[in-house]
């Protein structure tokens, strides 16, 4: 009987305590270098803190949690290719031109007052087409992270519009596999769980559309002289040119026809690195280095543009940050700490850790309410938790269906608040795949860009907010 003893809930958050002490002394010693090592070693001291009280107190066999970290390291093999093929497509789209581009037209049409509220409704238009949050915020949210610091706006209010605007399409899009993954698993038609999902998500979206056109609106522009300068400096460092735009627009037809995103994300990557070759063979030159000249030049800078950082001198600084990319070896840190997460969440798990904790939660569902803010505060701890908005999705919808199912509620309103409570937060924690990805991709840390992701916050307050008013939540009919 000891093999199936469960810790208490006090126990079972030893480990998450132990990990939020570590990471809160590591990120103050370390500052944004905490990713490069300190934090993966806190997600592991974690780990095995949790195998040590599984193993010791409860009797717990390691192979059990073997499996589990096995699992969860398989379960996420997949966004590990895509975030290399990130890391090789914003190389390809900055030294291609094609970002350059889109800085140099949008900071001249994109009028500075209106620059929040713009992104953030073309990321929701984009992610709701691609229904691909980390797609949006890889092609467009680069381009437009570039033009907001053109404009003189931080980089924590950029990525907070960006992100916000992706987050909407991931929630809400009938490609987006969250959307999909939430329906699914509560049992509840992938439409009808849309539906239900607007009278939360649209709210929250105009909410935060206010709130940038009043922050933008606030904002001092930039004078004109300073994105002359921009302008100026990018057309003669890059070949600016509207055919490549085409690479754009392949990506985007390639979206709309339903390709898998690894095929989109790689083809759009070898079309950007051909283009590099015809508009700016003198970058890969310059890449490549002294002495490499010729095809060979050619073939060194593009690998080099692929898998390695690139730092190109243009005179401004600003601009030398703007235009620098780090490849796919600069997706190796983020990389590295997924795997440490999973190796966590999957302790956790098979701990029984997990659980112990997720059943406090399940004590406060006696009414509509306590049943809302209930697996709201569940979702949000297991993104915590498990480091994966995809485990967490699946988690929450199993532990609290037959909650919703006994009380008489409908499964689209336990399919929305999950997707309420997970999806939109997930970028919102520093260890999570998510939070982790968008930082890396952005290149603003998660808890600068947290305060300024008004759409991510908003969302589980919206989910409790309608829960209290009680507004189009009806129980079952009986048949």
């Amino acid at each position: 009987m000891k093999d199936t003893k469960i810790p208490s809930p006090f126990v079972s958050l030893l480990p998450v305590l132990v990990l939020i002490l570590l990471l809160f002394v590591t990120i103050r010693t370390f500052g944004s270098d905490a990713l490069a090592g300190g934090s993966q070693v806190c997600l592991l001291t974690a780990t095995a803190v949790c195998v040590l009280i599984g193993m010791g107190g409860y009797k717990r066999a390691w192979k059990d949690f073997e499996l589990a970290i096995t699992n969860n390291i398989a379960g996420v093999s997949t966004a590990l290719i895509i975030l290399l093929i990130i890391g090789a497509l914003s190389g390809a789209w900055m030294i291609s031109g094609v970002v350059p581009t889109l800085i140099y037209y949008g900071i001249q049409v994109i009028h500075p007052h209106f620059f929040l509220v713009c992104t953030c409704l073309i990321c929701a238009i984009v992610s709701v087409m691609t229904g691909s949050s980390w797609t949006t915020i890889a092609t467009i949210g680069i381009a437009l992270m570039g033009i907001g610091k053109a404009q003189g706006f931080s980089e924590g209010w950029i990525a907070g519009a960006i992100i916000s605007g992706a987050y909407f399409g991931d929630k809400v899009s009938p490609l987006s596999d969250t959307t999909i993954l939430a329906s699914s698993v509560t049992d509840t038609p992938l439409f009808s769980h849309i539906r239900y999902l607007m009278i939360t998500t649209v709210p929250s979206l105009i909410i935060t559309l206010i709130i940038f056109t009043i922050a933008g609106l606030s904002h001092e522009a930039t004078d004109t002289g300073h994105i002359a300068e921009y302008t100026q400096v990018l057309s003669s460092k890059f070949d600016i040119t509207w055919w490549l735009m085409i690479v754009p627009v392949v990506t985007a037809i390639l979206i709309a026809r339903k390709v898998p995103s690894i095929i989109t994300l790689f083809i759009s990557t070898l079309l950007a690195a051909v283009f590099a070759v015809i508009f700016q063979p003198e970058l890969l030159r310059e890449i490549a280095g002294q002495g490499v000249e010729g095809i060979a030049g050619l073939f060194k800078g593009g690998m080099g543009m692929l898998f390695g950082g690139t730092q190109l001198e243009t005179g401004s600084n600003e601009i030398n940050e703007l235009i620098s990319t780090r490849g796919m070896a600069g997706m190796m840190n983020t990389i590295w700490l997924i795997i440490c997460a999973m190796c966590f969440g999957g302790a956790m798990t098979a701990g029984g850790m997990l659980g112990s904790i997720t059943s406090v939660f399940v004590r406060f569902t006696k009414k509509r309410i306590g049943m809302v803010s209930s697996t709201v505060a569940s979702g949000l701890f297991l993104n915590l938790a498990t480091a994966d908005q995809y485990i967490s999705i699946i988690l929450t919808g199993n532990m609290f269906k037959d909650i919703y199912e006994k009380n008489g509620y409908e499964s689209k309103l336990l399919s929305r608040t999950t997707e309420d409570s997970v999806t939109v937060t997930s970028p919102l924690i520093p260890w999570n795949t998510c939070g982790m990805t968008q930082a890396t991709i952005l290149s603003v840390p998660t808890l600068v860009y947290l305060p300024y992701s008004f759409f991510n916050l908003i969302s589980p307050l919206m989910s409790i907010t309608v829960a209290v008013i009680g507004y189009k939540i009806k129980r079952k009919v009986s048949e």
